[in-house]
């Protein structure tokens, strides 16, 4: 897959497949519409383009809003790879960019700059100067400019439309199953592992520390989780405290995995951690011994899962 960083750094001898949209969570709603396009490219006579942006527009147009996404850009990167779409465009987003209204953009990028020859989206895309244009609109450029509108209608999970936001309360709640179920993928976080205060070690449940740096990337609801982590292609079963520390008076948000039968310096290393079970919620506990007491009975619930999974 090509990457470029910028709209007007595409060129191509062919004519193009495309989809646009801020695509987070690359979710199986999103993947949808990136199998249709890689099915009419098939054939080599197209090339497949997926346009994206950064930051998500809602960071730049809503002055106070706190959104949180599923992907960093790196992770949206990776995910939109093993698609096998051929190009990809992460175009800077401001508010010029915003103010292009619906005939601009269709005009001077989708014809001019990617030779269009069809477009593929979804049931309830809008694109535009204040988000104006839908779906008809679309279809009636694409009679005046000569290319052709192929629209998605909404992917189902038991009657009920995937969407990025449902996916969001969905980690918010530590509803793993029904998260990673719209996402098609196990939910995950990537970062480096540091040094933390190396409690966990003192009282036999060592911990990697990890730190992402990408403060919009959406850390799900506080309390113990069974995971899987890859270190060095190598994966690794293990449970994860995203949380406070109350026990110890912890100060400031941690994310702490302790990784079963794994016994290697890893500081500084990059981490995936992928969640598959919300096992309890973080609590206080009246001593470290409690603790320690609770910690192996959430190691007993998580080896379990891992032993069903495996089945």
């Amino acid at each position: 897959m090509k990457l470029f960083h910028s709209i007007n750094d595409f060129h191509s001898t062919k004519k193009t497949i495309l989809t646009l949209g801020t695509f987070d969570g690359v979710h199986i709603g999103h993947k949808k519409i990136l199998e249709r396009i890689t099915q009419n490219t098939e054939n080599g006579k197209y090339e497949s383009l997926v346009l994206t942006f950064f930051p998500h527009p809602r960071m730049v147009l809503q002055e106070k809003s706190e959104i949180k996404l599923l992907n960093t850009i790196s992770e949206k990167t990776k995910l939109l790879e093993a698609t096998r779409i051929e190009n990809l465009i992460i175009h800077p987003f401001d508010e010029n960019f915003s103010r292009l209204t619906a005939e601009e953009f269709v005009h001077s990028i989708l014809v001019d700059q990617f030779q269009i020859h069809k477009i593929i989206i979804g049931h309830d895309h809008r694109f535009g100067r204040n988000r104006t244009a839908n779906i008809d609109h679309l279809i009636a450029f694409g009679t005046e400019y000569g290319f052709e509108v192929e629209q998605i209608t909404a992917q189902e999970i038991q009657d009920v439309s995937v969407s990025s936001t449902k996916i969001r309360n969905a980690l918010n709640e530590g509803n793993m199953t029904l998260a990673n179920d719209y996402l098609g993928y196990e939910y995950f976080l990537t970062g480096e592992v540091v040094k933390g205060k190396q409690l966990g070690r003192t009282i036999g449940f060592p911990t990697a520390n990890i730190q992402i740096n990408e403060e919009y990337k959406l850390i799900p609801k506080t309390g113990v989780y069974v995971v899987r982590a890859l270190i060095d292609n190598q994966e690794v079963f293990g449970m994860m405290n995203i949380g406070f520390n109350p026990t110890v008076n912890g100060q400031k948000q941690t994310i702490e995995v302790n990784l079963f039968d794994f016994d290697t310096d890893i500081y500084g290393k990059k981490i995936e951690v992928s969640l598959l079970q919300y096992l309890r919620d973080e609590q206080k506990f009246g001593s470290v011994d409690l603790l320690k007491t609770q910690l192996n009975q959430d190691k007993q619930n998580a080896l379990a899962f891992v032993s069903r999974l495996q089945q």
